[in-house]
């Protein structure tokens, strides 16, 4: 186990400098000067003074050979120093630890309407015997999937803030003022997480190793909490990391259409001043998150099925590892 985990934090630091370098090499072969950007603040359009420009190329060291640049940066952000500002002067570290309380403060309540929901929604699809009921379940997550985020935003601010008068429109930071941009960021997220689930759910309770623990005297309940909710779980698991990227990507939209502070919110505004420091922080956080929740998940495997964590005790003999069935897992319970 302590080898398979050295080896997972392996892979987590080899994405993450990945993810820098190529961060790096797109962002810094950008044509546009970010220091020109950032010394016409006032968006002019009158000449700036090259003296200017020159001094705060000097100051950030992009006046210097490239890869001078990267070694200086890869090195400062082992260390954890992700350099300043280009716009503001603000150290990055500092930027970003000022927006992401907000953003937690939106994406906490986001993943816990959209696991509760996703899951209502896939048991009641899968376990529904109406037709009509369950067709329609079906249908709502390819719903939620395509409809766009802003759009479903706007939709909501038309009717609970300026037609019923329910929750303030832009800016609030309590209950009232999150409930309706958290709904937004859910509502995609949720529809993915029924949409797996619900294909899982109906593909494990076809499984061989299903109809013997059935065929042994277990209840509906105890043996889709024992077996089947388990198995069918674990692709829902799987595409964590992917739903964890989806919520920040949409941090950026539902902050902007609610008008609030955060992550998102100094996404936007430093891909726009092409704040390259502040811009290679948030890919560095997005891909720390990443790398965090997929090692959780994996981690988790073998709790929720007990085959993998057999296929990892014999890995050496996998003739052996691989003819273990899911009849045999059943038989076993």
């Amino acid at each position: 186990m302590a080898r398979y985990v050295t080896l997972r934090a392996l892979q987590a630091v080899g994405v993450l400098w990945a993810a820098f370098s190529i961060s790096f090499v797109v962002l810094y072969l950008l044509p546009a000067d970010p220091v020109s950007i950032a010394a016409d603040a006032g968006g002019s359009g009158t000449a700036v003074d090259k003296a200017a420009v020159a001094e705060l190329q000097a100051r950030y060291g992009l006046d210097r050979p490239l890869w001078e640049q990267y070694w200086t940066a890869l090195t400062q952000a082992v260390r954890g120093d992700l350099g300043h500002s280009i716009s503001t002067g603000q150290p990055v570290t500092d930027a970003i630890g000022d927006a992401l309380p907000s953003t937690l403060g939106l994406a906490s309540p986001a993943l816990l309407f959209a696991t509760v929901g996703g899951v209502s929604v896939a048991f009641a699809a899968t376990y529904s015997r109406r037709p009509w009921l369950r067709n329609t379940l079906r249908s709502l997550p390819s719903l939620g999937v395509s409809v766009p985020t802003f759009w479903t935003g706007l939709l909501l601010l038309q009717l609970f803030s300026f037609q019923f008068r329910l929750v303030p429109a832009f800016g609030g930071h309590g209950f009232a003022g999150t409930i309706l941009p958290a709904i937004t960021l859910a509502i995609p997220i949720g529809a993915v997480i029924a949409q797996v689930l619900a294909t899982g759910l109906e593909s494990t309770w076809r499984q061989p190793f299903v109809d013997v623990a059935v065929a042994k005297g277990g209840s509906r309940w105890w043996v889709q909490r024992k077996h089947v909710l388990r198995s069918a779980a674990l692709p829902t698991f799987t595409i964590a990391g992917v739903l964890v990227g989806n919520m920040l990507a949409g941090s950026v939209v539902v902050e902007t259409v609610f008008a609030r502070t955060g992550v998102g919110r100094l996404t936007q505004t430093s891909v726009l001043a092409q704040d390259i420091p502040v811009v290679q922080g948030i890919v560095l956080l997005t891909s720390a998150v990443f790398v965090t929740v997929n090692l959780a998940v994996d981690l988790l495997y073998p709790l929720l099925d007990p085959r993998i964590a057999g296929r990892t005790r014999r890995a050496p003999n996998r003739t052996t590892a691989d003819s273990t069935t899911g009849a045999e897992v059943g038989a076993r319970a």
